[in-house]
């Protein structure tokens, strides 16, 4: 029997802090646990909305083994204490996964099959390290070049895009700049605190006169990656990281990062019933695959899909969160696009203020959402990013 096709919206969008990792300040909190503050954070701003309602949580996660295995979705929901009833699903699409969550949520409710969902993503890099405890690649993936990107990392694929698409050194050095003048400048601004659910952590500090342990409770309110310090000057004394003659550093890269974020998604019914107030509706999402040793040009194929499906221009876009991998991709896909600068990433990126892999399209749903309403606006929000392997993704949020 077919059903209807209802809108899904977005009554709730929170993110903890994002931390450095592998020694930053979230590197000793489990990414279940994360999950879990931000599952409760979310479900906190509509305190009116009944948690037996909630059909599933789907949270994304790039490494879902170790810390973040055995479905860090459904474990995260338990801790969270949310009802038995409410399932868990983990996906992974590496760094896309976050923004796939939202869009499975939001189709589930979009089919009439669910009325409330719940889409999240949780990625602690400082347990489960870029590649996985156990990384066991097949030998046939040697055999061709063009598995660049997953024989040897992403970095070489960042310095395939800046050779072919001719970004140089400095562009990319101005880019990394730019991106936490931004982020530091919206955090003194308070412009994250409406989307940041502040986090309690308790430190181990050994004490040196005494020899004992001394515990410490710290709140944590703000994200850890930006850098004041951060120049032209400086960066451009980095050495490069993936090629000799390369350009590509840590100052122009996306840091390695811990995080977690969760969006409540619900139907119009659910919406009228308990007298919620939309943040956002969800309007669609499109992925495309590219060749993968290339793989950060994946936005200029996912972006031009999703527009189409939306029935939108460019134009129509007043906020896009490009995720900043690599200056060389985020720059490749902004001109070969012709992007407006003002409305990519206005709030700094990943080079700033961190990517936490599976978590990251969530993180910056929220970003997105927010940082709109601040500016008391509305309008159409795109997140987008490249995936390891060769892949693009991008999802259109309309913020009310």
């Amino acid at each position: 029997m077919s059903k209807q096709i209802q809108e899904a919206y977005i009554v709730a969008a929170v993110r903890t802090p994002v931390g450095k990792a592998p020694r930053g300040m979230l590197k000793g909190v489990r990414p279940d646990d994360l999950l879990a503050h931000v599952l409760k954070a979310a479900m906190a701003q509509v305190p009116s909305l009944d948690p037996s309602l909630v059909s599933d949580v789907v949270a994304g996660c790039a490494m879902p083994e170790g810390e973040q295995g055995m479905n860090v979705a459904r474990i995260g929901a338990l801790l969270a204490g949310l009802p038995n009833t409410v399932g868990g699903i983990t996906i992974n699409r590496f760094c896309s996964s976050g923004i796939n969550a939202v869009s499975l949520a939001a189709d589930k409710i979009r089919l009439g099959e669910a009325d409330v969902m719940i889409a999240a993503g949780t990625e602690s890099m400082s347990m489960v390290p870029m590649g996985g405890n156990k990384l066991s690649l097949g030998a046939s993936i040697y055999e061709t070049d063009e598995n660049v990107a997953i024989a040897y990392g992403m970095g070489l694929t960042a310095e395939k895009v800046a050779q072919q698409w001719q970004v140089s050194r400095e562009d990319q050095d101005a880019f990394a700049v730019e991106s936490h003048r931004r982020a530091l400048a919206a955090t003194a601004t308070g412009k994250f605190a409406a989307e940041i659910a502040p986090l309690d952590v308790t430190y181990r500090i050994p004490n040196l006169a005494t020899g004992e342990v001394e515990l410490v409770n710290k709140t944590l309110l703000q994200d850890e990656g930006p850098r004041a310090d951060t120049s032209a000057e400086g960066l451009a004394k980095l050495k490069t990281v993936f090629a000799a003659k390369g350009s590509v550093t840590a100052g122009n890269s996306s840091q390695m990062s811990d995080g977690a974020a969760a969006l409540i998604l619900v139907s119009e019914k659910i919406l009228k019933e308990f007298n919620l107030v939309p943040l956002a509706k969800y309007v669609t999402f499109a992925v495309k695959g590219v060749p993968p040793e290339i793989m950060g040009i994946g936005p200029k194929e996912a972006i031009p899909a999703a527009l189409k499906q939306a029935g939108l221009n460019l134009s129509d876009l007043a906020w896009i969160e490009l995720n900043e991998a690599f200056a060389a991709q985020a720059l490749a896909v902004s001109r070969d696009l012709s992007l407006d600068m003002s409305i990519v990433n206005p709030h700094g990126g990943a080079i700033a203020l961190g990517h936490p892999l599976g978590a990251t399209g969530a993180i910056r749903a929220a970003t997105a959402i927010h940082g709109l309403r601040g500016q008391g606006k509305s309008g159409y929000a795109m997140v987008t990013m490249c995936i390891g392997t060769g892949m693009g993704a991008a999802g259109i949020l309309q913020v009310l």
